[in-house]
């Protein structure tokens, strides 16, 4: 039986996953090394039993619509549960859950602005049905075709098709949309690509 049989753990808080993902800098010229993430709820802890092989650790994102060709970074929880994000200029991949290429929603996730202006995913609201995402591995790599995109309030974020249970390799990138706040530099949603594997 060629079957993947995922458990997700959810903690106490769990939901609201990405309600304080960053991925969002400020929108000003000058920014915090390390910007403040409001503790809503964790993300999913998704453990993954393959009895098929596993796929390499990601290294590189390339997204050529929006010109992104970026490392990728792991990031997983800080102590008080909220996912980490990475640094300004660098995207990042949820460790917790599968890697991009694997069966099951893989998260991607970087700044929207930082201290030099546009960050990694300044222009990811543009991407359209069609475009392609490439993430490579250690060993090898995995295309996936955006099937759409959706913005969404940090407070009322759509977790059932962010980590819909499917076996099927699909790939999430998120960061920070809207109009940011005048007085606080923040921004009220997140936008969200879709994406499944290309055939």
């Amino acid at each position: 039986m060629n079957r993947i049989i995922r458990t997700t753990v959810v903690t106490l808080a769990a939901w609201g996953a990405l309600s304080g993902l960053a991925g969002c800098g400020h929108h000003e010229t000058e920014v915090p090394a390390a910007e403040p993430v409001p503790t809503q709820a964790p993300p999913p802890v998704t453990v993954t039993h393959e009895k098929t092989r596993p796929v390499g650790k990601p290294v590189q994102l390339a997204i050529p619509a929006i010109g992104v060709s970026e490392r990728l970074h792991p990031v997983g929880l800080k102590a008080d549960g909220a996912m980490q994000t990475p640094a300004f200029g660098e995207a990042g991949w949820y460790d917790r859950g599968p890697r991009p290429g694997a069966p099951g929603p893989a998260v991607l996730v970087a700044h929207v602005h930082g201290p030099a202006g546009d960050d990694v995913f300044a222009r990811l609201k543009e991407l359209e049905p069609g475009d392609r995402v490439t993430v490579r591995r250690t060993d090898g790599r995995s295309t996936f075709v955006v099937e759409s995109v959706e913005q969404a309030g940090k407070t009322a974020l759509p977790y059932d098709r962010i980590w819909n249970d499917t076996d099927r390799p699909v790939l999430r990138l998120i960061t920070c949309g809207g109009t940011p706040d005048p007085v606080t530099r923040m921004y009220p949603d997140n936008t969200i690509v879709y994406a499944r594997l290309a055939r």
